[in-house]
């Protein structure tokens, strides 16, 4: 048996972020192994059909035979996926058992399982999915305020993977710095997301937090990348702009909802510091893997009945607001994450370069699958 992978399959249900974290481990696997990375998207399925095949039926794909499996890819409109893959490797002589599937969330779990299972190729998961759990997978990547089970063939991260490259960082900074030419050597980049099922970004929010800021950028004279998210809302959109006025320091303001420019990678190997929003946990992990200590912004909570639960759940189950602060909290012991405040305005130097070394997950998730490959 092989002690690498030599092809690393992903399969994505078209989540970005879904994708990003299967390119990050995946990236660092052909790094450390030289395997081929392709892409395949998972035929989508919704209504009832969804939860039948991808979660009823997804329980039982494990034990499936091989006919069974065949009429499970009838149904959920896999075969073309199934012979995709078989034409890919033999075209390039690859054998099946040198191959990874690899998959984040619950909408591709089961056509991992399936096709792992089919060809007879190994299969790793992102994330637990749900009904399906992370037992039929080979390696199972779990972020550990998910709480995964400490069995052998789950490895627990601080936050989820991510596809941050140092050299990709350092030719993103170049680009944005071309079209954004910064003035001084010292720059924050300010990473604002917006409203969800748990946080909001009012305009009330945008002037009592970002005022301060760009008031410590003049004082400092620092240099201001700033971008919003699409979650964004247009009144805290509007709030900014006018927070941001004709203030020399700000070099940048993209707003996401008018710029489909993607700027955060230019800005995290460009700038010195990084404020980040706490509904933005991803970027909090990115921040983090792109060698930042971050600096976190809290915003507004949700109220209702759903932060009421999960308030009375904390001790016992954990999800929403309480499972990214034990992010958060693992991050600050690590001394990878601030708590943004007045009084660390006035502490920061615009010249430290505020770093964490040696932070990369799916870095971490590719060395534990290519030791695990071995037994």
């Amino acid at each position: 048996m092989s002690q690498s992978p030599e092809m690393v399959i992903i399969l994505s249900d078209g989540i970005r972020g879904h994708l990003f974290q299967s390119r990050g481990i995946a990236g660092w696997l052909a790094k450390y192994t030289g395997a081929e990375i392709v892409e395949f998207q998972v035929p989508k399925i919704s209504g009832f059909m969804k939860f039948y095949l991808l979660k009823l039926q997804g329980r039982r794909l494990p034990s499936m035979n091989k006919e069974e499996l065949h009429c499970w890819f009838a149904k959920s409109g896999g075969h073309p996926l199934v012979e995709e893959c078989q034409l890919h490797l033999q075209k390039n002589k690859v054998d099946s058992r040198r191959v990874l599937f690899i998959s984040a969330g619950s909408g591709a779990a089961a056509f991992n399982v399936a096709l792992s299972k089919y060809l007879g190729s190994k299969s790793c998961a992102l994330m637990t999915p749900s009904f399906i759990g992370t037992d039929p997978f080979d390696f199972a990547v779990v972020p550990l305020h998910d709480k995964p089970k400490g069995e052998a063939n789950v490895l627990s991260t601080l936050g989820a993977p991510n596809s941050i490259f140092p050299e990709k960082l350092c030719e993103a900074s170049k680009e944005l710095s071309s079209i954004y030419p910064p003035e001084s050597h010292r720059r924050w980049a300010l990473l604002i997301g917006g409203d969800d099922a748990n946080y909001c970004i009012s305009s009330i929010w945008m002037h009592k937090n970002i005022s301060p800021i760009i008031r410590a950028a003049q004082e400092k004279n620092i240099d201001l990348y700033i971008t919003t998210s699409r979650r964004t809302s247009a009144e805290a959109e509007q709030a900014l702009i006018e927070v941001v006025g004709e203030s020399p320091q700000v070099k940048m303001l993209l707003l996401a909802s008018q710029d489909p420019m993607n700027p955060v990678p230019g800005m995290m190997g460009l700038c010195n510091r990084v404020f980040c929003t706490e509904d933005s946990v991803s970027m909090v992990s990115e921040a983090v893997t792109a060698g930042h200590r971050v600096i976190l912004m809290r915003v507004e909570h949700r109220q209702g009945i759903k932060k009421v639960l999960q308030t009375c759940m904390k001790p016992f189950y954990s999800w929403g607001i309480s499972r990214f602060n034990t992010l958060f909290d693992a991050l600050k012991e690590k001394r990878c994450l601030v708590e943004y405040s007045a009084h660390c305005l006035d502490e920061l130097d615009g010249d430290y370069q505020s770093s964490v070394t040696d932070f990369n997950e799916a870095r971490r998730a590719a060395l534990w699958i290519i030791e695990r490959w071995k037994e």
